[in-house]
C-alpha cells in the first residue's frame, strides 16, 4: 500500500509537543493544532494548558491507554467526514512510550493519511549529551514495573553491544539502577533528569557512583553503554544445554529459548521443539 501524505485528504497528525520548555514547540506544530478540527489528547488538562499558552481554542477528546480501543473509532469517524485531526500526548512525541500506536495502525488500515509533525522527544537530547557512543543505539523505553520481569529484561539485554536507552520514573530510579548494577555490571551511564526544564541535571559516571547521588525527583532518561566484553560462545553446547544455561542465568524457559534462537540464528519454534523433544515419550 502506498499513500501520499500531502494529497489534501483528511489526515491524522501526530504532533510532538514540548517536554518542559514551551519554547521548544515548532511553528508547524502550532499551525497544525490551529487548523485541525479536533485534538485527541492523552490528558486534556495538560493539553489545555499548552493550547492556552498559544491562544489556541480547539475541541479536546481524551485518548489514553485505557480507552484507545474504543476512541480510535471516534478518530476514524472524523476522518470519514473529511476532517483532519491531531493526536498529542502529555509531552514529547506520540507513541514513543505513550499511547497512539493502536490508533495509527487502525487509521492506516482504513486508508487514511498519518503524518508526523516532528519535534521534541526526550531520548535524543539525552543521547547526544551523554558522552556515550551515539551509534548504534537501541531505544528500549520503560522496563517492567515488576522486579522479576525487569531482571529478565536486563538479562536479555546484557550482551547487546549497542548503547541502550531507557525511560524511568522517579520512584523506581534507584531500584532500577541497583538491578542494572547487579545484571549488567558497573558500566558507564548517563542519566538526564528533567530535560529542557529549569532543573535539568545530567549525571555521568559508573552505575555504582550515580546510585548514591541521583535525586528521586523528575523524569529520567538512562543511557547505558553497550557490552564491551567477550561474549561466551555456547554453540558447542547442545540446544537443551544452552537453554538450561540461560535458565540458570535467571531467564524463564520461553525467554531462554528466544535467546538461544537469536544466538544461533534459528527459528524460535525449532529451538522449542528440540528443547522439549522427549518430554512426552510414550511408554
Amino acid at each position: 500500500m502506498i499513500q501520499s501524505s500531502y494529497d489534501e485528504h483528511a489526515t491524522l497528525y501526530l504532533v510532538s509537543t514540548p517536554i518542559g520548555n514551551l519554547d521548544d514547540i515548532t511553528y508547524r506544530a502550532v499551525k497544525v493544532l490551529q487548523d485541525v478540527s479536533v485534538i485527541f489528547s492523552e490528558d486534556t488538562r495538560v493539553t489545555l494548558n499548552l493550547l492556552n499558552n498559544f491562544e489556541i481554542k480547539k475541541k479536546l477528546i481524551s485518548l489514553h491507554e485505557h480507552n484507545e480501543d474504543t476512541v480510535k473509532d471516534t478518530v476514524l469517524s472524523y476522518l470519514k467526514q473529511g476532517l483532519s485531526v491531531a493526536l498529542v500526548t502529555d509531552r514529547g512525541t506520540p507513541i514513543i512510550s505513550d499511547p497512539g500506536f493502536k490508533t495509527v495502525k487502525y487509521v492506516i488500515q482504513n486508508n487514511y493519511n498519518v503524518v508526523a509533525i516532528p519535534g521534541v522527544t526526550a531520548l535524543i537530547p539525552a543521547l547526544i549529551t551523554s558522552g556515550i557512543a551515539p551509534k548504534p543505539f537501541l531505544f528500549y523505553g520503560f522496563l517492567s514495573n515488576k522486579d522479576s520481569r525487569k531482571k529478565e529484561e536486563l538479562i536479555m539485554l546484557k550482551d547487546y553491544r549497542e548503547t541502550i536507552i531507557f525511560y524511568e520514573a522517579p520512584h523506581r530510579i534507584k531500584n532500577t539502577l541497583n538491578l542494572m548494577l547487579q545484571v549488567l555490571g558497573d558500566r558507564e551511564i548517563s542519566i538526564s533528569r528533567e530535560i529542557t526544564k529549569k532543573f535539568e541535571t545530567i549525571y555521568r559516571g559508573k552505575i555504582s557512583d550515580i546510585i548514591e547521588i541521583v535525586l528521586e525527583k523528575g523524569e529520567f532518561v538512562i543511557i547505558v553503554e553497550g557490552f564491551s566484553g567477550k561474549i561466551i560462545n555456547n554453540t558447542s553446547l547442545s540446544i537443551r544445554e544452552a537453554v538450561d544455561f540461560y535458565i540458570s542465568e535467571g531467564l524463564d524457559v520461553m525467554n531462554s529459548i528466544k535467546r538461544v534462537a537469536k544466538d544461533r540464528n534459528m527459528v524460535k519454534n525449532d529451538v522449542y521443539m528440540e528443547y522439549h523433544k522427549g518430554d512426552h515419550k510414550c511408554d
